[in-house]
């Protein structure tokens, strides 16, 4: 199976990467097959009903309303994060649907978006069916798709759908475990990010994956901006107070009064990096423009690190930044491929630790770091994560999810800095962190597990 950078980090819109954004695919993938099929002008109804995680915290997560938004023809990447909640109201309160844009069917927001909160489909967490009805109502057509973690969505009806849909693009440098990248780095002389860039020049050209990449991240910095500016209280009931632009506020104040001269606070740095986590998952929190990365319950944390580079690293460039997001996806693939990114699937060490790791490796690529080194920052990056659990309070990605980017931040800074001091060599490898990890999630009970059943979610009372 091939695995583009482009799959790990994908623009789309929060709270939650499969919660929302995989839900609107689906939705969307849905519509797009009625249409080629010819059933679109048949069709009167459509009926959606989400299961396990989805149904346990879909309101929280938007999971409803992005499905309504998917059904009417929008996608994560393009849908406008300023009116969604608008359209959504409209289409309850005019009971109907607009199905791919344009053809209309009846719809009741609470017959027909069903929430399970018990029920489960069989291969993955977050389940969810899709029905269309002709007049007479009859079924037209059905099918199930699961959305298996940082936007990834697969068909039920394909086999192994705990994997995503094979690509069977030859690559000049396949690998599937860190052993095997490290072997090519070693053989052919190349970093990590250079394997990568060789693997996706299959796909684009250079400059097209440069300009994709810095795409990427402009979306990210954009989302750091937006973070630092928006005042208030972020939606959901939870009355949770954007901490960001105040910290902005007194942060930048500090560096106008340093006029470029050192602080005495040899920890600022990491106030700064704490900034950009808080900016990018309070802006996801509210349901803005965000960069999966590789999840959006987990999307502060790549780009605080990036940011922490191009803002405290002399020499810091663009092919810095493309060097680091093509390393920090390598690590990605391998998570991807060997255990999971889903916090339905195995808490939130796949999603906080993974984007922990990636951050580090991508970190340690750019501070000149070897191939070793790399992996081994990587290592650390998920090491000291594992077991963590996924237990938003409400069902909202906002307690623990927001404070513990800006924490895995500042660990992924550390973890790179740490392996820069060593020779690569350690005794855990990054592959059996990564195994260490599913079997974490495999013994995990289900309700540490994004179902908001257990840890925080019900030990904090709602208020």
């Amino acid at each position: 199976m091939a695995l583009s950078v482009l799959d790990l980090f994908s623009v789309g819109i929060g709270p939650s990467s499969s919660h929302t954004v995989g839900p609107m695919r689906a939705a969307k993938q849905f519509t797009d097959g009625l249409e080629s099929s010819g059933q679109l002008p048949a069709t009167v109804r459509v009926q959606a009903e989400l299961f396990g995680s989805l149904g346990a915290t879909g309101r929280g997560h938007g999971s409803d309303k992005a499905v309504v938004l998917g059904l009417q023809g929008h996608s994560p990447e393009t849908v406008d994060t300023t009116t969604a909640d608008d359209q959504v109201a409209a289409a309850a309160l005019d009971a109907e649907l607009r199905l791919g844009g344009n053809h209309r069917v009846d719809f009741n927001w609470d017959e027909d978006v069903v929430l399970h909160r018990r029920k489960s489909l069989p291969a993955h967490p977050n389940g969810m069916t899709f029905r269309a009805l002709d007049h007479t109502g009859g079924v037209l057509r059905e099918r199930s798709y699961y959305s298996i973690g940082g936007g990834f969505v697969v068909d039920g009806d394909v086999s192994g759908t705990d994997k995503v849909v094979a690509d069977d693009t030859v690559l000049p440098y396949p690998f599937t475990t860190a052993d095997q990248l490290l072997a090519i780095c070693e053989r052919e002389g190349m970093s990590i990010s250079d394997v990568m860039l060789a693997n996706e020049l299959v796909w684009r050209s250079e400059d097209e994956l440069r300009e994709r990449l810095l795409g990427i991240w402009a979306v990210m910095q954009e989302c750091v901006d937006n973070g630092c500016s928006a005042e208030g209280i972020l939606p959901g009931g939870l009355s949770v107070r954007r901490r960001a632009p105040s910290l902005f506020k007194k942060l930048s104040e500090t560096d106008a009064d340093l006029n470029g001269a050192h602080s005495a606070d040899p920890l600022l740095a990491m106030e700064w990096v704490n900034l950009f986590a808080l900016a990018v998952n309070e802006e996801n929190a509210a349901g803005g423009r965000i960069v999966t990365a590789p999840t959006n319950g987990a999307a502060g944390i790549v780009p605080a690190v990036l940011h922490y580079y191009t803002k405290f690293v002399p020499g810091a460039n663009d092919d810095g930044v493309v060097r680091f997001l093509l390393a920090a996806a390598a690590v990605g693939i391998l998570f991807k491929v060997n255990a999971s990114i889903s916090g339905a699937e195995v808490g939130c060490q796949g999603e906080v630790g993974s984007a922990c790791s990636m951050a580090a490796a991508g970190l340690c690529e750019v501070l000149g770091g070897t191939p070793e080194q790399v992996e081994n920052a990587a290592e650390v990056g998920i090491e000291h994560n594992l077991g963590l659990t996924c237990d938003p309070v409400g069902g909202l990605v906002q307690i623990p999810c927001i404070e513990r980017n800006a924490i895995a931040s500042v660990k992924a800074i550390n973890a790179a800095r740490l392996a820069l001091h060593g020779d690569g060599s350690h005794k855990v490898s990054l592959d059996k962190a990564i195994k260490t990890m599913r079997e974490t999630g495999a013994d995990m009970k289900s309700k540490y597990k994004e179902t908001s059943r257990g840890g925080l979610a019900v030990n904090v009372v709602e208020c």
